[in-house]
């Protein structure tokens, strides 16, 4: 049985705890991409892995080290994607964070 307020402690905990930076928690976030003048577009350096621009392309960094990409998702082809992770992402967490950029109604079709 899981009481609603124990949610909100939990929550409480856990962000105090990130404020303190005395934890191990992870915050990861999507790397900004920059401004490139040549294409006129936003652009994020995929290191050959990802050929085709897309608004599903994205990389995952953490707070740590901005410059350190865990994951990263990006078109391949017309219907193809590459999806590269390491630790401490797993299959798992970076087939759902994966799918989180396919599209918002995959399940409703």
């Amino acid at each position: 049985l899981i009481r609603p307020y124990h949610n909100f402690i939990e929550q409480d905990v856990i962000l105090e705890a990130h404020k303190s930076k005395s934890h191990n928690i992870l915050l990861l976030q999507n790397k900004e991409p920059v401004w490139n003048d040549e294409t006129r577009s936003y652009v994020l350096n995929f290191g050959g892995r990802v050929t085709k621009p897309s608004v599903k392309n994205f990389q995952v960094i953490s707070d740590h080290d901005p410059d350190f990409c865990l994951a990263q998702f990006g078109r391949t082809g017309e219907n193809s994607f590459s999806l590269d992770f390491q630790d401490p992402i797993t299959a798992g967490l970076a087939f759902a964070i994966a799918l989180t950029s396919i599209d918002s109604k995959l399940a409703c079709e």
